[in-house]
């Protein structure tokens, strides 16, 4: 779990250091501005952005009986970040699944992807899908609502 908050806490640390530097130095606008380019790159690499994980063995039940997609993540992917956010409000529906966190969830990603752990990995009734479009995400949710 902390290996998740290692970019973030290092993000965040890193600018309040150079803002404090700068506010010491008299320069607060600078600092306010340098340390808004920490933070959002921080927020955007976290896993607050993701809806709460579940372990894969669970997810997989959950979709067996609801039929919604299951999304294995990490925090940090650039790929997982922009299907976050371009599902927007109907990322809530899926069931996320960091597989930094869960080894199952890992085990199941490296056996989708050839031993790779490439993600985002989304499953849809029981088929593997790596980095698909999220708008075809978006319409696989579709009869399950």
């Amino acid at each position: 779990m902390m290996r998740a908050w290692i970019l973030p806490t290092l993000l965040a640390l890193c600018g309040s250091a150079v803002a404090t530097g700068l506010v010491l130095g008299e320069n607060t606008g600078a600092a306010t501005a340098l340390l808004l380019v920490f933070l959002v790159p921080a927020g955007l690499n976290s896993p607050l952005l993701f809806p709460k994980s579940i372990g894969a063995l669970e997810a997989q039940r959950r979709s067996a009986v609801d039929g919604r997609p299951v999304v294995f993540w990490r925090p940090g992917c650039t790929y997982c970040i922009r299907l976050r956010i371009r599902l927007g409000r109907s990322a809530r529906q899926l069931h996320w699944v960091d597989i930094w966190r869960d080894p199952a969830g890992a085990a199941a990603v490296r056996t989708a992807n050839a031993g790779n752990e490439t993600v985002p990995t989304v499953v849809v009734a029981g088929r593997p899908y790596t980095n698909p479009d999220p708008e075809w995400v978006r319409e696989q949710l579709s009869p399950a609502v």
